[in-house]
């Protein structure tokens, strides 16, 4: 009995690493999609992820950049503008990665943990919302999963 519980409490909590909630047939590949620069191996695979599967997918042009050091060192704001012709926007929100050589092993080593966006710049509709913790190759898989669901 205490094997079955225990395994029972494994498989919610392993079931509960990913919230996904998406509008499936409402991507139009042929569109123009913004990401935000930089980031973390998520945020960076997402923009791979989509480019890999012939969606366009620009960061826009930098407007201004605000430098400054402080006693926390040296930070900086950079300002973008988002092209006109932009459809879709995609926001990847990501915690720092965590090394888990024993955990993720043959499945990419970095434990992600981070939140994705997309939404319809014109609608304001939001097609997708996915919080999610996992290992990077299986994260990258549900990403091809979910955007498989969701091209017209």
């Amino acid at each position: 009995m205490r094997n079955f519980l225990f395994l029972v409490c494994g498989l919610v909590a392993l079931g509960g690493c990913n919230s996904v909630y998406m509008k499936p047939n409402t991507l139009d590949v042929n569109q123009v999609f913004y990401a935000d620069r930089g980031g973390y191996s998520m945020r960076r695979s997402v923009k791979e992820t989509m480019e890999s599967r012939g969606y366009k997918v620009v960061v826009g042009k930098a407007k201004t950049v605000k430098e400054w050091t402080d006693a926390d060192g040296d930070s900086e704001i950079d300002t973008t503008s988002i092209p006109n012709n932009t459809k879709y926007i995609i926001k990847a929100k990501e915690r720092r990665e965590t090394f888990r050589p024993v955990w993720c092993a043959l499945n990419g080593f970095w434990w992600w943990n981070f939140n994705v966006s997309i939404a319809d710049q014109e609608t304001g509709d939001e097609l997708l919302t996915w919080r999610g913790r996992g290992c990077a190759n299986s994260s990258v898989r549900l990403l091809n999963r979910i955007l498989d669901d969701m091209e017209k």
